[in-house]
């Protein structure tokens, strides 16, 4: 089976055109291929399939083999491959991806007859709870705001959580704070708390300016990445919701930079971000 490995950010998926290729079981797929030992390496699987109502569907799997619903970095990236494999009109700069969270229209900066930067529109961002809500998380109390953009998510602010900062002084260097969180530790504790039946990505932001934050990310599925570009579209939107941003804001990922805009009128979120092709493969029989 032939792949592509390609990230946003550094949110890193192995992708198969299933235009082509056939992915017999793509939960054992994803588990095996994500492996960085083992396998190709990545936070998971993408496979772009065929739909009946846009240019392609795209079809996630985290790396513990659990099927995603939404992935924005995924979403850009999977516009590069229509666009760089033939799989739209070399003259199209739009396209419209298919998700498990519904229908994602995207538009294409092309360069020497590549595709550098997509804007996608990833739809409203719906507030599940209180703003904010309380929670207990590893014997800490906490505030968070609840988001769904296709998939769950929990935004922290440290600035209202002093718990989550080793001082115990949201007045000190946040940024160098929300470097130093020993996500690897407590992540799984906010993932599978119950308040979330379904599990959730957790997202933990500095606020710079009412124009830019810094952001870190513990994914389920996945535990932490480099990037996600839902929570980043989370995190944007909960700050408008507080009171704490303005609707146009750069945000500082792990692995680079994403330009999210909130509306307000409408609760839509749209994401502008690079798209990168790394390498293509043949996997052996043993990974399948």
């Amino acid at each position: 089976m032939r792949f592509t490995k390609m990230h946003g950010c550094g949110n890193d998926y192995i992708y198969v055109n299933c235009f082509k290729e056939t992915v017999p079981d793509p939960q054992r797929a994803a588990v095996l291929l994500s492996d960085r030992h083992y396998g190709v390496g990545g936070d998971g699987l993408i496979l772009i399939e065929p739909s009946e109502r846009a240019d392609a569907f795209m079809h996630m799997f985290n790396l513990d083999g659990s099927e995603g619903s939404m992935c924005g970095n995924g979403l850009r990236c999977t516009a590069k491959y229509l666009y760089d494999h033939g799989l739209i009109p070399a003259d199209r700069r739009t396209a419209v991806i298919d998700t498990r969270a519904g229908l994602r229209p995207v538009k294409l900066t092309v360069r020497d007859g590549r595709v550098t930067e997509v804007t996608a529109e990833m739809g409203a961002a719906r507030l599940t709870g209180s703003c904010p809500e309380a929670i207990r998380v590893c014997g800490m109390e906490l505030s968070f705001i609840g988001i769904d953009i296709g998939n769950p998510h929990a935004v922290y602010f440290l600035e209202d959580n002093s718990a989550l900062v080793a001082s115990g002084n949201a007045a000190d260097d946040l940024t160098a704070e929300l470097k130093g969180l020993p996500l690897a530790e407590i992540g799984p504790e906010f993932e599978y708390h119950p308040r979330f039946p379904e599990r959730v990505n957790s997202e933990f932001i500095v606020v710079r300016s009412r124009e830019e934050i810094f952001f870190r990310v513990w994914e389920r599925g996945s535990g932490e990445t480099l990037a996600c570009g839902t929570g980043a579209c989370a995190a944007v939107a909960a700050g408008v919701l507080a009171g704490k941003l303005d609707e146009d804001v750069l945000v500082h990922l792990v692995g680079g930079d994403l330009r999210i805009r909130y509306d307000r009128d409408s609760g839509r979120c749209r994401m502008t971000g690079p798209a990168v092709e790394l390498y293509t493969g043949e996997t052996g029989p043993e990974l399948l």
